[in-house]
């Protein structure tokens, strides 16, 4: 089977360097130009099945990209984004000035971190590989499957595969609308073919960098 993973499209939070969460933010025009990009992209790719967050910023952004063929679409609230709790909402500047230590472990060792009122991310790394097994689950060998979710839950997933610890979620971006290819058998059992590819709206060389994760 052949799975696109991808992240939503940029949202007004995502520009500002606000943490999100699981606040619902829609997409900002800059957000829906990438997922009509990604919809480009993907228009020539027969693909069986979509998935996507419930949050509208991974809702909407798969149903632009997906086009005519929205109607695949399915969500899953396993794949909604980590929910940071008390910082939703803040700046990366206003959390440190009321919580600095709490934030230098989220950069420094993420793994012993548990949100305030949020979740941490050994939780979201059970509900969000749950959710991508039901997701693969009856795939043929060509069969292509969309999935359309979050940073976290994207590095999570990636992270799972690449047989890395959640100490190392920060060592590789998820820039918006990008592309992960992975490719295998099962679930259990996948190569990732394409890392962070966001060549439909960024050039080579392009930042494409988030604050608030």
């Amino acid at each position: 089977m052949r799975i696109l993973l991808a992240r939503h499209g940029e949202t007004a939070w995502n520009a500002e360097g606000r943490y999100q969460g699981q606040r619902d933010i829609p997409l900002s025009p800059v957000g829906e130009a990438q997922a009509r990009a990604l919809g480009e992209r993907l228009a020539e790719v027969p693909i069986a099945r979509a998935v996507a967050s419930p949050l509208s910023r991974a809702r909407r952004t798969a149903e632009i990209a997906l086009g005519a063929r929205a109607g695949l679409l399915v969500l899953d609230a396993g794949f909604a984004e980590i929910a940071h709790g008390d910082w939703e909402g803040k700046l990366a500047s206003e959390i440190r000035a009321v919580d600095p230590e709490r934030l230098r472990a989220w950069r420094e060792d993420p793994e012993s971190v548990r949100m305030p009122g949020g979740e941490s991310l050994a939780e979201v790394m059970v509900r969000c590989w749950a959710a991508f097994e039901r997701a693969c689950e009856g795939l043929a060998e060509k069969d292509v499957l969309l999935v359309v979710a979050h940073d976290a839950v994207n590095r999570l997933i990636l992270a799972r595969v690449l047989g890395l610890p959640i100490a190392r979620l920060w060592s590789f971006r998820q820039a918006p609308t990008t592309l992960n290819l992975l490719e295998g058998p099962q679930a259990a059992a996948l190569e990732v073919v394409r890392l962070n590819d966001c060549a439909h709206h960024t050039a080579f060389f392009g930042e494409a960098v988030h604050r608030a994760l």
